[in-house]
């Protein structure tokens, strides 16, 4: 095929930008195209259905030129490898780059509680509205954003914040590729510009520093401005930001979450609205465990009770100060899915995945659970599968 001028300079700037075995390119890295190198938009490359591959994604023109790959010295028939046939030339040094952002895989197990209606009821209605979801740990924060954008097929972009977390991290910063200094947008910065409209999930934002105030602009709803590149940015419809913490930003006052800070006032006041998501209640618990079971072949009414009555009275008893620990959620699951490993020994399941507590806490959460199920022993499960009668060994696998 022969291209135009405009047309080269684009395909020029593709393979001085990300390496001239580049086969495919997206609408994000078109914008980052045309703002670095200042190129026209390819119209005649989006409009055009037989380079089209899925939604927003597009085939390049053949635009590798042999002599990119192959001393000029050397003879050698002139061809365009694919895909597979690149990995295998011996010559050729992949390239890494940076992952966008993607729709979540739908979790067969998860059960919407809490905070999911509301939350859904935000994205869905595309109207900017931060969200800052706070509980404690394997309650669900993280997953229900997840899942929503799961069943939404709506982009997420998750950052996971630390205390080292700063500007570049999250708006981008100057990096070498392919012998360039080439800007590359942070995962801030590409949510906000995804034409789809996406969501931009800061996990964990209470273990984050004062640089985090870069996004003050963006957490304002209004566009950002990138002085490094002389760059302004406008959000594009639907893009929404939800941060999920252990603490609402004032610091852990039991000291069970070291590492989380005091936040900045400013910004926590960018959050209009903030939903506690504690652990589910005693039925939903229980689906969640069905479901998490089901999975593997196998039915437990009996033990999944007892576990959702034990956790329901460890947690009433930390309510009323009388232990510091408790069973998250979480931990419930972790417990179920070590039954199944071990040949449905309910004992070893609940021992294990208490370890990590210390003795004293060991032996009253195993003395709770005892005086639950008196016949639970240190060995197989007696309750009769209601689904398979087959060896623990030959239940479904899902790994």
């Amino acid at each position: 095929m022969k291209l135009s001028k405009k047309q080269k300079e684009f395909i020029d700037a593709v393979k001085k930008h990300y390496g001239p075995l580049k086969l495919d390119i997206t609408r994000q890295e078109i914008l980052n195209i045309q703002q670095v190198y200042s190129v026209n938009y390819p119209s005649w490359l989006v409009n055009n259905p037989s380079y089209k591959l899925s939604r927003g994604v597009y085939k390049l023109p053949n635009m590798m030129n042999i002599s990119d790959i192959v001393p000029d010295d050397v003879e050698t028939e002139v061809f365009i490898p694919t895909k597979k046939e690149i990995t295998k030339l011996p010559f050729i040094k992949p390239i890494s780059l940076p992952q966008e952002g993607m729709i979540p895989c739908i979790d067969e197990t998860f059960v919407p509680f809490g905070a999911y209606w509301d939350v859904k009821s935000i994205i869905e209605s595309e109207i900017f509205f931060p969200i800052y979801l706070s509980g404690p740990t394997r309650s669900g924060k993280t997953l229900i954003p997840l899942q929503i954008c799961g069943e939404l097929k709506k982009n997420l972009y998750r950052v996971n914040i630390t205390i080292e977390t700063d500007e570049s991290d999250l708006l981008g910063g100057y990096k070498l590729i392919n012998g360039n200094t080439v800007w590359e947008d942070g995962p801030a910065i590409k949510a906000a510009e995804d034409p789809t409209g996406a969501i931009l999930l800061l996990d964990e934002i209470d273990l984050g520093s004062n640089k985090l105030l870069c996004l003050q602009p963006l957490l304002e709803g209004s566009g950002i401005y990138i002085k490094k590149i002389n760059r302004w940015v406008r959000p594009c419809q639907g893009f929404n930001i939800i941060a999920t913490a252990n603490t609402k930003g004032r610091g852990s006052d039991d000291g069970k979450y070291i590492g989380t800070n005091i936040l900045n006032e400013a910004m926590l006041e960018r959050f209009p609205i903030t939903y506690d998501q504690g652990y589910a209640e005693k039925k939903v618990e229980a689906l969640i465990l069905k479901k998490n079971l089901k999975l593997f072949g196998i039915e437990s009414p009996d033990f999944i009770e007892k576990l959702c009555q034990w956790a329901q009275i460890i947690r009433k008893t930390k309510d009323d100060g009388g232990i510091d620990e408790t069973i998250s959620t979480g931990r419930l699951v972790y417990i179920v899915k070590t039954y199944v490993i071990f040949s449905r020994n309910r004992m070893k399941a609940i021992k294990d995945n208490i370890a990590r507590f210390d003795l004293n806490t060991q032996t009253s959460f195993l003395d709770a659970y005892t005086k639950i199920d008196e016949n639970a022993v240190d060995g197989p499960d007696n309750e009769q599968n209601e689904n398979t009668n087959a060896p623990v060994s030959k239940v479904k696998k899902v790994w």
